[in-house]
């Protein structure tokens, strides 16, 4: 997935960086349980569909094999913590915060993800653009 160069500028509090909201896919591309990547401003993000409905967008790259592939992962949950884990080498992430679970010195960068109407967006802010 590809996403225009088209977005939304969208202003955050005083101090915090401003985020630019981009359209990823419909809601129903997104198979649930399964992951999706997408090139975002030249940042590839990891978006996944959890069971529930829930939706998560990460870095989709794997910091232990250096491989962009975390959205090949598979979900799951430890702790009721939903999770993903890498297709590499197996460390598992939290869906929500992007910690490493098995080594928590270790974190992936976490995107902000919406649903606007049946269409899905994440947004990265100047801190996440390459």
């Amino acid at each position: 997935m590809t996403t225009t160069p088209e977005a939304t500028i969208t202003r955050e509090r005083a101090g915090r960086p401003a985020a630019r909201w981009f359209d990823i896919c419909s809601y129903a591309g997104l198979t649930p349980e399964r992951g999706a990547c997408a090139m975002v401003d030249g940042t590839q993000v990891a978006i996944f569909r959890a069971f529930d409905g829930a939706l998560y967008a990460l870095s989709n790259l794997d910091p232990f094999s250096g491989a962009h592939v975390l959205s090949r992962g598979i979900l799951g949950t430890r702790d009721g913590t939903p999770t993903v884990a890498s297709p590499m080498y197996k460390q598992v992430f939290d869906l929500r915060t992007g910690v490493c679970l098995d080594d928590p010195r270790v974190a992936l960068p976490t995107f902000p993800v919406r649903r606007s109407g049946d269409r899905v967006e994440v947004a990265l802010t100047d801190e996440h653009r390459q």
